[in-house]
């Protein structure tokens, strides 16, 4: 059974669409990232699941059980929902032990006591139990915040941005143990996020959201190499867009040269444009240039320079100890990978 099914969600704010007929199905154990930009709809998708607005129109079941339709609302404290929110909102006035205990009241004292060790144990927190969150780090902020989430056992988990005051130094270890947490806990989650980073490090699914609607879903993978939209592919990466024409299932012909696809490629078109990443573009002296660095920088362990592609900026890195000799033409060539192949 699906930990959770929506069908034809529809939201409306002051006459303007926000949600629009949005289907999803999140497996269990599963977790599922809402990725997109600002104003995409994907905060307002967890609001409705949680319970916190009742949708115009559609349908939201959690193992099963309707919680959210025309006619039917189940209030939030009755869906079984934990959530980790930004901020973590822990309470500053209760010890680590006392915030993960809240809403374990109708366990015994000592029902509470070794559900409180367990999560501790489980966070990786023992001997933090008497501090206050003010005496914490953010991480084990964070911590705090997952137990509390955890301990009575939700039917599914919610996280709105749960990672984005978080360091950034130790930000994807801390991914790693949320996700290692929750996996363990065998728990269904919903993950908010407008970081393709942290979305392709915590989720098993990603679903990319477009003006209210889902515009595709599909694991990292599966997005990266297989964009549905144009939208899609720039939203995972920065790039830019280089007339080609397809010879075949696996290459195509550019300015450039041909070049290879890892893939097979689907468009039937023969001409088209191929969406280009840094990754896939080297660079090196030649005698007859073929494209400008207009300019370049150093970071520390590469150059990054920013070269024009019929009309388009990208910025590519190059090894340090390889840097380009600027007096001298550049070429490019670009090399064989998944190629994003657009009619």
């Amino acid at each position: 059974m699906p930990s959770l099914e929506i069908q034809s969600l529809n939201y409306h704010y002051d006459g303007h669409p926000v949600i629009q007929q949005l289907d999803l199905t999140v497996a269990e154990n599963e977790i599922v990232c809402l990725l997109g930009a600002s104003g995409c709809g994907k905060t307002t998708t967890l609001k409705a699941i949680a319970g916190l607005l009742h949708p115009q129109q559609g349908e939201i079941r959690i193992n099963g059980k309707s919680v959210s339709s025309e006619r039917h609302f189940v209030a939030p404290q009755h869906r079984n929902i934990g959530m980790m929110f930004q901020d973590y909102a822990l309470f500053p006035h209760l010890t680590v032990a006392q915030n993960i205990a809240f809403g374990l009241n109708k366990l015994s004292k000592a029902e509470r006591q070794k559900r409180v060790a367990h999560m501790l144990e489980l966070v990786h927190l023992e001997g933090y139990a008497e501090r206050f969150p003010h005496e914490l780090s953010g991480g084990q902020q964070q911590r705090v915040a997952i137990a509390r989430a955890l301990a009575y056992h939700p039917n599914l988990l919610l996280l709105d941005e749960p990672f984005s005051n978080i360091d950034a130094q130790v930000r994807f270890q801390l991914i790693k143990d949320i996700r290692d947490i929750i996996k363990d806990q065998q728990v269904s989650a919903i993950f908010v996020s407008h970081s393709k980073d942290e979305a392709f490090a915590f989720a098993d699914r990603l679903a990319i959201m477009h003006q209210g609607q889902i515009a595709q879903l599909g694991t990292p993978k599966e997005l990266f190499q297989h964009p549905s939209s144009r939208q899609v592919a720039e939203f995972l990466g920065q790039g830019a867009y280089v007339s080609a024409q397809r010879h075949n299932g696996a290459q195509v012909e550019t300015a450039f040269g041909s070049v290879e696809s890892l893939i097979d490629i689907e468009s039937p078109a023969r001409e088209g444009q191929i969406y280009l990443r840094p990754s896939h573009i080297e660079l090196f002296n030649t005698e007859q240039g073929q494209v400008d660095v207009a300019q370049h920088r150093f970071v520390g362990t590469e150059y990054l320079y920013a070269i024009e592609l019929e009309g388009q900026m990208l910025e590519v890195a190059m090894p340090s100890d390889k840097p380009l000799d600027l007096s001298r033409p550049v070429s490019l060539k670009i090399k064989p990978h998944a190629i994003n192949f657009f009619s």
